[in-house]
C-alpha cells in the first residue's frame, strides 16, 4: 500500500469563513488508515468557540447586503456547476483521499461516489433561480402571492460511510436555495470533506458560504443543534442519535430532517431471473462493505427458489476477497474502524446463538499484513423474522436469509422492521412487482435492481428510518419556507 501521511495534499484543518485554521483550543484528534492501522494526519478538532465562529461567518453571508445574497442565482448556479467540473477533474485525488480514510475501495470512491457528488452538484445548480413561490387568486380586491425563501444557516452533520457523497447531498440543495451551510463531517473520515472545501474556495464560493468543522458529535453536534444562529439542522447517521437530536432541537424548534438507519427487504420470487438477483443480492449488501444505510441486509427468498439462488450467492461470497483498497480491481475493502469491525463480528456471534445457519464468511480476515479491519462477506440461512441479525441494523458485509411462502407472507416480513429506508423486488411478474412495491413500506422501492440512485430521485425513509428527503425536487423543502404575501388593491 501507498503511504500518505504528511501527503501535502491533505487538508487537516478547520474550515471557516473561507479560511484554514486551527481549532481555538488547539486540541486534535488522528484519523487512522482503516486497511492499515497507521495514523494518517491529526484533524483539529472543533470546539464549542469555532462552531460559534462558523455559524457567525455563515450568518454573515444571510445578511442582505452581503456577497452571497446580492449574488444571482444563475451566478450560484455557476460556482457549483465549476465545483463539480473540479470534482470530476479531481475524482482521483478525492477518491484516493477518501479511500485511505475510510477503506473503502477506490473503485467506489473514485469512480462511482465523487461522480455521484459531481451529478449531485450539476443537478441542484440547474434549480437555482427556479425555486419560485406563487400567485394565488383569492379575491377581486387582493393580490396575493407566496414567496419561496432560504431558511437561512443550515447546520449539517454527515456519516462514515459515505463521507463526499452523503455531505454533497445536503450542501449543493441549501447553496442552491441561497443558504448557507456549517457541517460536521464524522470524525472517522473527514479528510475528503476538508479537500472539498479546498475546492469550493477555489472554484470562488465566498466565504462563510460553506464552513467546515470536524470533531466530537458530542461536542460539535450539539453545538450544532443548540445553536441560535443554526435555522435547520440536515442529519444523516443512525436512529438512536437522530432521536436524541431531534429532541434536542425542540429546544430552538430548528427546522430538522433526518436520514437515519435501515434493515431493508431484498426480496425475490421464484419467477425471477435468478442469475440476476444473485448479483442484485451481493451488490445489495457487499457494496461499500455494508456499511450502506439502504443496505439489502434481509434477503427474503420464496421457498421454490431458495436452494438454487443460495448456491449462487454462497459460491459468489466465498469468491469475494479483502484486498488493499488502493488497487482499482479491489471489491471489498475495510470495515471504517476497529470498533465497528468488533461490533460487525458480535453481531455473527448473535447470529449463530440464536440459531441461524452461517453458511459463508463469518470472520475477520486481512490483505496479507496481519493488520487491517476487513470481515469475510458473512451469509446467514434459516434467519427468523425475530433474530436479531433480522432486527437491528448491522451496518458491515452481513446477510440474515429468511425464507417466504408467498406475496403476502413476503410483504409481511419484508415490514416486520420499525425501519423503513429502502427494498426490492425481483420477479417477471410486473403486476405482482408494482403491487408488492405500493404494499412495502419504504422511501425508496427497486424493482429487478438495487442501490440505484439519481440526483433527480427524492430518498428518504419512512417510519424510524426518518423523514425530509435527500435529492430530487422534494430536497428544496427543507431549506427553504414559504412567505405569503397580501396586497389590498
Amino acid at each position: 500500500m501507498t503511504a500518505i501521511a504528511n501527503d501535502s495534499t491533505i487538508q487537516n484543518k478547520l474550515f471557516i469563513n473561507g479560511e484554514f485554521v486551527d481549532a481555538q483550543s488547539g486540541q486534535t484528534f488522528a484519523t487512522t488508515n482503516p486497511a492499515t492501522e497507521e495514523k494518517i494526519t491529526d484533524i483539529a478538532s472543533a470546539g464549542e468557540a469555532d462552531v460559534d465562529a462558523a455559524v457567525r461567518a455563515a450568518r454573515a453571508q444571510m445578511e442582505p447586503g452581503s456577497a452571497w445574497q446580492k449574488m444571482k442565482p444563475r451566478d450560484r448556479a455557476k460556482i457549483l456547476w465549476r465545483i463539480a467540473d473540479m470534482l470530476t477533474a479531481r475524482a482521483g485525488e478525492i477518491g484516493r483521499i477518501e479511500t485511505i480514510d475510510n477503506g473503502k475501495p477506490i473503485f467506489e470512491s473514485e469512480f462511482v461516489d465523487t461522480p455521484a457528488a459531481a451529478e449531485c452538484l450539476y443537478y441542484f445548480a440547474g434549480w437555482s433561480g427556479k425555486v419560485t413561490g406563487e400567485t394565488i387568486p383569492i379575491a377581486d380586491n387582493a393580490f396575493t402571492y407566496t414567496l419561496r425563501e432560504p431558511v437561512g444557516v443550515v447546520g449539517a452533520i454527515t456519516p462514515w460511510n459515505f463521507p463526499l457523497m452523503l455531505a454533497v447531498w445536503k450542501i449543493a440543495p441549501a447553496l442552491a436555495c441561497g443558504n448557507t451551510v456549517v457541517i460536521k463531517p464524522a470524525s472517522n473520515t473527514s479528510l475528503s470533506l476538508l479537500k472539498f472545501a479546498e475546492y469550493a474556495k477555489e472554484c470562488g464560493l465566498p466565504p462563510g458560504v460553506l464552513n467546515v468543522v470536524p470533531g466530537r458529535g458530542s461536542v460539535v453536534g450539539n453545538a450544532l443543534v443548540d445553536h441560535p444562529g443554526v435555522d435547520a439542522i440536515a442529519f444523516t447517521g443512525s436512529t438512536e442519535v437522530g432521536k436524541g437530536l431531534m429532541a434536542r432541537a425542540a429546544k430552538t424548534l430548528k427546522k430538522v430532517s433526518l436520514e437515519l438507519g435501515g434493515k431493508s427487504p431484498n426480496i425475490v420470487f421464484a419467477d425471477a431471473d435468478l442469475e440476476a438477483a444473485a448479483r442484485g443480492a451481493l451488490n445489495a449488501i457487499f457494496y461499500g462493505k455494508g456499511e450502506v444505510c439502504a443496505a439489502g441486509s434481509r434477503l427474503l427468498v420464496e421457498e421454490g427458489a431458495h436452494d438454487e439462488l443460495m448456491a449462487k450467492i454462497t459460491d459468489r461470497a466465498n469468491k469475494m476477497v479483502a484486498a488493499d483498497p488502493l488497487h482499482p480491481k479491489t471489491r471489498l475493502g475495510a470495515l471504517v474502524s476497529k470498533e465497528q469491525m468488533e461490533t460487525v463480528l458480535s453481531y455473527i456471534e448473535a447470529g449463530k446463538s440464536d440459531g441461524a445457519k452461517l453458511v459463508a464468511g463469518g470472520e475477520r480476515t486481512d490483505i496479507g499484513t496481519g493488520k487491517g479491519y476487513f470481515v469475510k462477506p458473512t451469509i446467514f440461512d434459516d434467519v427468523e423474522v425475530g433474530h436479531r441479525i433480522a432486527r437491528e441494523e448491522i451496518f458491515g458485509p452481513v446477510l440474515a436469509t429468511i425464507r417466504f411462502k408467498d406475496a403476502d407472507d413476503a410483504v409481511a416480513k419484508g415490514n416486520a422492521t420499525v425501519y423503513g429506508l429502502a427494498a426490492a423486488v425481483w420477479t417477471r411478474d410486473i403486476s405482482k412487482a408494482h403491487k408488492i412495491a405500493r404494499s412495502i413500506k419504504a422511501g425508496t422501492v427497486w424493482i429487478n435492481s438495487y442501490n440505484l440512485y439519481d440526483p433527480a430521485l427524492p430518498f428518504g425513509g419512512f417510519k424510524e428510518s426518518g423523514f425530509g428527503r435527500d435529492q430530487g425536487k422534494d430536497a428544496l423543502e427543507k431549506y427553504t419556507q414559504t412567505k405569503s404575501v397580501w396586497v389590498n388593491l
